[in-house]
């Protein structure tokens, strides 16, 4: 992954909105550099995209800043739109319409018109592998190629910064990564891509990550910086085909923390400055307690999932 350059080109101060007594998005600020993959993560009706469409100059913020490339959203929205891509949340291209006259719908908006669209109409064939496609309904495409697609008419004009709202829905997995394949290779080339998701393991494909939940920021740095903070922690994990029954049984431990469910296992946290082998010698104790047929517990490293979840729950508390 090519490294960023330090210049802002997002800038966000204070950013705040508000639904008459709801606050959706509570005084956000962050800064995004020139060819960074910037990751905003958060459960559903976080705040994520409420935060996008203000930035994109769709939604009048309350109160705060916003600006992309030296210019002000709010002040000069039409200005800040030729210099930015969007790609929404819902599907956002004419189904019915050929994926030929997608892009020429796109390149007209932008006003593209001669070589230059010939040439980005090129370009986004090849970055959609629809070359043989062209002339097929869009309504006709798989869902992966007609998210990309989606990101090659976000794309079309050449804006410096790129704003992805969670564009993975629905795509499967081998899609997913080359979608993000896409994304570092257009972050090498300088431009900026700020993509909202809640699925958390996309954020190891950014080059820095926020985390927000209840419209708040609640955590910003690399992913390794993030899974830093939980470094004086004792992390354990165990397998079991009962995940729940061992769920049950480690919520008994006196030296545990937070518990969570974690794919075919369970994740275990420690309080802090509790010894590695002491917490090991209770799970493994209070899983026989309760005769649960699990794995031997082994120390793990934290994902950001893991992280997350703390800094949620010290956010309620």
């Amino acid at each position: 992954m090519a490294e960023p350059s330090a210049a802002a080109v997002v800038s966000v101060t204070e950013l705040t909105k508000r639904f008459g007594d709801f606050v959706a998005v509570d005084r956000v600020s962050f800064s995004v550099g020139r060819g960074e993959i910037y990751g905003f993560l958060g459960p559903n009706g976080a705040g994520k995209s409420t935060t996008i469409r203000m930035m994109c100059g769709l939604l009048r913020p309350t109160s705060g800043t916003a600006e992309i490339a030296g210019v002000d959203v709010a002040r000069h929205p039409d200005e800040v739109k030729r210099r930015i891509g969007y790609m929404s949340q819902k599907f956002s291209l004419y189904g019915e319409l050929r994926v030929d006259d997608n892009l020429e719908l796109y390149g007209a908006l932008y006003g593209l018109t001669g070589e230059r669209y010939r040439r980005r109409r090129a370009w986004a064939l090849e970055v959609a592998h629809l070359g043989e496609r062209v002339k097929s309904k869009v309504s006709e495409l798989a869902g992966g190629y007609r998210q990309r697609l989606a990101l090659a008419c976000a794309l079309i004009h050449e804006p410096e910064v790129v704003f992805l709202d969670e564009p993975t829905g629905g795509v499967d997995p081998v899609m997913r990564r080359a979608f993000f394949a896409t994304i570092d290779a257009l972050a090498a080339s300088g431009v900026t891509v700020f993509i909202t998701t809640h699925f958390l393991d996309e954020a190891e494909y950014c080059h820095k990550v926020a985390l927000i939940s209840g419209g708040r920021l609640v955590a910003e740095g690399t992913p390794t910086e993030l899974k830093g903070r939980l470094s004086d922690r004792v992390l354990v994990e165990v397998r079991s085909d009962s995940p729940g029954a061992a769920l049950a049984a480690l919520k008994k431990a006196p030296s545990l923390d937070e518990i969570s469910v974690f794919g075919a296992g369970v994740h275990a946290m420690a309080k802090a400055g509790m010894p590695e082998e002491q917490v090991l010698s209770e799970v493994a104790r209070a899983l026989a307690l309760a005769q649960v047929a699990a794995s031997r517990p082994v120390r793990v490293a934290p994902s950001l999932e893991d992280v997350f979840l703390r800094l949620i729950e010290e956010v309620a508390r």
